[in-house]
């Protein structure tokens, strides 16, 4: 997940850790199959930039939230729909 998301998250109420923040714990999650399958061992919701991370959870059953260009356009467009 993006550093910094998790502080903002954990102000929500929410438990999160960003990839940078767990790795200077000393967590080995230096390849995408390592962060997906710490967020599967962790039962996490993984959010991320990365459409193949994405892939890689749902092909795997991993909750995600994927927030990649395709995605954000989705939801500046439904935002302009309201303008209209």
């Amino acid at each position: 997940m993006y550093d910094g998301w998790d502080d903002k998250l954990i102000e929500l109420g929410y438990e999160a850790y960003s990839v940078k923040k767990l790795i200077q714990k000393g967590e080995l999650l230096r390849s995408d199959f390592s962060v997906i399958s710490y967020a599967r061992d962790k039962n996490m919701v993984l959010i991320t930039r990365d459409k193949e991370n994405g892939n890689g959870c749902e092909e795997n059953n991993i909750p995600y939230v994927l927030l990649n260009d395709d995605e954000l356009l989705k939801i500046v467009e439904k935002k302009l729909k309201q303008f209209s």
